[in-house]
């Protein structure tokens, strides 16, 4: 019956022998071995790429709140006494009144600054290698729990 099967399909190749099979498996382990060194290689890059990032950003952070604390400490407070002299003998401002302008400008010039902290400290946050270990299914920290039944805490 074998044999009617293999004479009606003509254009069947016989199968590879063995050696030519593990010569096969051999080579493709051998690609696949040099794929993830490749994939290790490029993760290595990025999170080399994400430190550089990181450390740059914490930097220009730190600079930013420099400028903060600096404007906020010292120039701020000579500006402010100056103002208000001025609006109070010039323009007859009330203390108050005065005092009122004098607060919200550091207000505003300050959460400006703490605006611009936060914005270069998130880029410390290692995004792309995150993104990339989580394409590769590693550390995974948005799943929990794998039936989605909430923690027993979050109850």
């Amino acid at each position: 019956m074998s044999d009617d099967r293999a004479a009606t399909d003509g254009e069947r190749t016989p199968p590879p022998g063995l050696e030519d099979s593990l010569r096969l498996v051999g080579h493709t382990g051998k690609a696949a071995f040099a794929s993830a060194q490749d994939t290790g290689r490029a993760l290595r890059r990025l999170v080399s790429a994400d430190f550089a990032l990181m450390r740059s950003a914490f930097g220009r952070g730190l600079a930013w709140a420099g400028v903060a604390i600096v404007f906020g400490a010292s120039a701020w407070a000579l500006l402010a006494g100056s103002l208000i002299a001025l609006l109070v003998g010039f323009f007859g401002w009330s203390w108050l009144g005065a005092l009122s302008l004098a607060a919200l400008i550091s207000i505003i010039v300050t959460v400006f600054a703490a605006w611009k902290v936060g914005r270069y400290f998130d880029y410390t946050g290692m995004h792309a290698t995150r993104r990339q270990l989580h394409r590769l299914g590693l550390f995974d920290e948005d799943d929990d729990s794998a039936d989605g039944d909430k923690p027993e805490r979050d109850k």
